[in-house]
């Protein structure tokens, strides 16, 4: 399961030293550290057994994504996360500091959920595939009726062209003298 922290820096912040602590509230409403990003990542000395080899840092290298994972998620890791984000800034002139808190509630069920956007997609997509498929039949029937239409008009005004007319046995016409 993947915390998402993203604390996104400016372009005109040159330089900046980065901490990010990671902290569990759980239904017991107390607060422990269970994760530390301090020049590196790490996970803090005093850290419960519960999340002892369970936290991986999983962010980026331009420290913009802060996120960690949480490895074989149990319905104990259910709670409230926060992800404190600790800037200190370089300039030639000053120093500025600034943090951001991020929190993110965790809920663990038993048994996953139906997910009804899933569902809705598949459905439309099913939808629009039969109505496309339609759509392309009539196209189809369409098409081969103006191209069989064309074909006899053409087939009519060659015929007029080349009508070679036969001479008419009944009622021949006057007799040519010399």
């Amino acid at each position: 399961m993947k915390l998402t922290c993203i604390y996104c820096m400016k372009r005109e912040e040159i330089s900046a030293e980065t901490k990010v602590e990671w902290s569990y509230t759980g239904p017991d409403n107390k607060t422990v550290p269970i994760y530390l990003y301090e020049n590196k990542p790490q996970e803090p000395k005093d850290v419960e057994l519960q999340w002892k080899g369970r936290l991986m840092w999983n962010g980026s290298k331009d420290l913009q994504d802060l996120s960690i994972s949480i490895q074989n998620v149990t319905v104990n890791d259910t709670g409230k996360y926060i992800c404190k984000v600790y800037r200190f800034f370089k300039f030639d002139a000053f120093e500025h500091s600034a943090i951001k808190a991020v929190e993110i509630e965790l809920k663990v069920k038993t048994k996953a959920s139906q997910d009804t956007a899933a569902k809705y997609s598949e459905i439309m997509m099913y939808v629009l595939l039969v109505f496309l498929t339609f759509w392309l039949l009539v196209e189809m029937v369409y098409c081969y009726r103006k191209i069989s239409k064309s074909d006899e008009l053409a087939q009519d005004t060659a015929t007029d062209y080349l009508a070679i007319p036969s001479e008419n046995k009944e009622n021949p016409g006057p007799a040519v003298t010399e």
